[in-house]
C-alpha cells in the first residue's frame, strides 16, 4: 500500500461517493464529493466497530492526527473507549452553540476576510444571545425559531434567512464532529416570512451602455477607482472579485487571469480570458501598483484593496442612480447583451462563473469552454468600442 502523504492527500478528487485514503492502524481520510477531506480513527470495543473523527485536512495535518490516533490506542489498551471517554469531556466543558460556532469559524480558511467578519457579526449580534449558551445537542427548533423571529421583528427578513443557514452549518458541524445528532435549522425552512428577490440595477439597453462606457472613460479619480470601473465591463467579475484582485493571478503575456478558488463566490477556480481592451487597462494599472501584491490597493494603503462600495459610490459621482446602475450590475449587462448578440449559453455562464451543481463535475469544469470564452470575451470587448463610438 502506497504511504499517504500530505501531495495525495491535496491531490484526492471528489467523487460522487465518499470514498477512504488509508494513513495506517485505523487511521485513514474520508474524502467527500464536496471536496472536505476529514479525518477518521476507525476502532473495536467490545466487538463492535466504531469510528472517531479527528479534524479536516489541512486544519488538522498528518502528524497531529497520529499523535491523535495513538492517543486512542493508548485508551483501548487500557480498555477505556475512546468516544466514551471524548463525550464525558465535552459534556464537562459544555459543547455550547457559541463554542462550537468559534471552532467552525476558525475552521473556515477558504473565506475571505469580508465573508468572515460577515458571519462573525450575525453569530455576535442575532445568534449568540439567543441559544449562544444553549448545549449545540440540545437545541430544538423552536429554540432557533425564537431567535430568528427577534430578527424579523427588526424588518429585517433577509437577514433571519441568512441566519437561519449559517446556524444550520454550525450545527452541522457539530454533527460532523460527534457532538450532535440532527440539525434543527432543516425544519424552519417554510417557518421564516419569504423575501422578495432583489435584482441588481443595470443597463442593458446598447445605446445607454455605450453612454455609460463614455462616463467611465471620463471619470479623473483616483487610479484605482478608474482602472477597475474600466475593466468592470470588459471581465463581468462580482465587485469582490474584481476589487481583490492580485497581480500574480494574472498572466499579461497569456492574456488569461485565474482567479483561485479562495477568491470566488462559488468556491471554484475561474479563468478570465483577457481580450486585448482588458489587457491595455491591465498594463496601464501595472505601472501605478505593480510594485504591491493588490492591483487595485487602497488609498488608505497598499495592503488593503479599494472598499466594497467604491464602484458604486463612483457611478453615482458619474450621475447613475442606485437604481440605474452598479458594480454587479455590469454582469447582468454583459448577459443580456451576450445571450442577444447570439453567444452560446454554456459560454455565457461559463464566464459568469455561475456555480455547477454537480461538485465533481465543477473540478473538471474550470476550463470549459475556454476557446470560445476567448473567443466571446474578445468579441465582447471590440462590441463595447463600437458602441462607446456610436454614443459619442
Amino acid at each position: 500500500m502506497r504511504q499517504l502523504t500530505k501531495s495525495r492527500i491535496k491531490a484526492a478528487v471528489p467523487r460522487l461517493k465518499p470514498y477512504k485514503l488509508y494513513r495506517g492502524r485505523g487511521l485513514y481520510i474520508l474524502v467527500t464529493p464536496d471536496d472536505r477531506r476529514w479525518w477518521r480513527f476507525r476502532y473495536r470495543y467490545q466487538g463492535r466497530e466504531k469510528t472517531l473523527s479527528l479534524g479536516v485536512f489541512p486544519e488538522v495535518g498528518i502528524e497531529e492526527a497520529e499523535d491523535h490516533r495513538d492517543d486512542f490506542r493508548k485508551l483501548l489498551r487500557a480498555g477505556i473507549d475512546p468516544s466514551v471517554k471524548r463525550r464525558a469531556e465535552r459534556n464537562a466543558h459544555g459543547d455550547t452553540f457559541r463554542a462550537v460556532a468559534e471552532e467552525w469559524l476558525a475552521n473556515q480558511r477558504d473565506l475571505s476576510p469580508g465573508t468572515t467578519e460577515q458571519f462573525r457579526t450575525r453569530l455576535t449580534t442575532y445568534l449568540y444571545p439567543k441559544i449562544g449558551n444553549h448545549r449545540v445537542d440540545a437545541i430544538e427548533p423552536t429554540d432557533l425559531l425564537a431567535a430568528l423571529r427577534s430578527v424579523e421583528s427588526k424588518g429585517r427578513y433577509d437577514t433571519a434567512h441568512r441566519c437561519r443557514s449559517l446556524a444550520g452549518r454550525v450545527i452541522r458541524y457539530a454533527i460532523a464532529t460527534g457532538r450532535a445528532k440532527r440539525d434543527p435549522s432543516a425544519d424552519l425552512r417554510d417557518a421564516l416570512i419569504s423575501v422578495r428577490t432583489k435584482h441588481h440595477a443595470a443597463l442593458t439597453n446598447p445605446k445607454d451602455v455605450g453612454k455609460l462606457l463614455n462616463a467611465i472613460d471620463s471619470y479623473a479619480g483616483f487610479s484605482s477607482v478608474m482602472s477597475a470601473l474600466r475593466l468592470a465591463p470588459l471581465v463581468f467579475l462580482r465587485p469582490g472579485e474584481l476589487r481583490g484582485a492580485e497581480w500574480p493571478e494574472i498572466d499579461l503575456a497569456a492574456g488569461e487571469w485565474r482567479i483561485p478558488a479562495a477568491r470566488m463566490k462559488m468556491k471554484q477556480d475561474h479563468i478570465v480570458p483577457l481580450s486585448r481592451q482588458a489587457a491595455a487597462v491591465l498594463r496601464e494599472q501595472f505601472a501605478v501598483s505593480g510594485s504591491v501584491r493588490l492591483v487595485f490597493p487602497s488609498l488608505r494603503g497598499d495592503a488593503r484593496c479599494i472598499s466594497d462600495n467604491t464602484i458604486n459610490a463612483a457611478l453615482r459621482g458619474l450621475g447613475y442612480g442606485k437604481h440605474e446602475m452598479s458594480g454587479h450590475g455590469f454582469r447582468t449587462t454583459a448577459s443580456t447583451l451576450l445571450h442577444e448578440l447570439g453567444f452560446n449559453s454554456d459560454v455565457i455562464e461559463r464566464q459568469l462563473a455561475h456555480g455547477e451543481r454537480n461538485k465533481v463535475k465543477a473540478s473538471y469544469n474550470r476550463a470549459a469552454h475556454l476557446p470560445e470564452r476567448r473567443r466571446m470575451m474578445q468579441a465582447w470587448a471590440d462590441y463595447l468600442d463600437k458602441l462607446r463610438r456610436a454614443a459619442r
